[in-house]
């Protein structure tokens, strides 16, 4: 029987996309800004440990016919870019250091994540690879993005537009998420 946990690694992108969101409208800035550390550190530690254990055990072959192993790269890889990054958002804001350092990093992991969404989409790789490549393309839009905001934190236009894009990839892997659940719970009920 395939079972994964990648629906775990989507929930909790979902989730740190949100606070993420949330951070960028209501927290960045604020005098409660070492608040939301606790929330990225979590978000990191899922990401990161998820990750990297999909990156060395590649636990997803195939459905059916599908071939998934594509699966353990784009997923496995990225979420472990996520965590690290999340990780260092975390250690940055409860120090107050400039998250200009991560927010760099940021923009080439977002790169990468908007590579994966095209590849993804040309090559046909998921069930829906226009959703999945829209996830990924929009994941990807908040690593440069995040930069900007740090560059020009005034900026209030550039902060809600961001968190427009976090929200909608938030939306997409939770409803990617939940999809996943209700195929694992088909086949263990079975």
């Amino acid at each position: 029987m395939f079972i994964d946990y990648l629906t775990l690694m989507l929930v909790n992108m979902a989730a740190g996309l949100l606070i993420l969101a949330w951070f960028f409208v209501r927290g960045f800035g604020g005098p409660d800004e070492k608040s939301w550390s606790p929330a990225f550190a979590m978000t990191g530690l899922v990401a990161l440990v998820g990750g990297f254990y999909m990156v060395l055990t590649w636990p997803i072959t195939q459905f059916g016919e599908h071939n998934l192993r594509w699966a353990n790269a784009a997923y496995g890889e990225t979420s472990v870019l996520l965590g690290i990054l999340f990780l260092g958002a975390a250690l940055s804001v409860s120090r107050n250091w400039s998250l200009l350092p991560v927010t760099i990093y940021a923009c080439l992991a977002g790169a990468v994540a908007m590579y994966l969404g095209v590849c993804i989409y040309l090559r046909n790789l998921s069930n829906e690879p226009l959703l999945t490549a829209t996830g990924f393309v929009l994941t990807g839009l908040a690593g440069p993005l995040s930069l900007a905001i740090i560059l020009a934190p005034a900026r209030k236009s550039l902060r809600w537009l961001t968190a427009a894009c976090l929200v909608a990839a938030c939306a997409i892997w939770l409803m990617t998420a939940c999809l996943g659940y209700w195929g694992h719970l088909a086949m263990l009920s079975q």
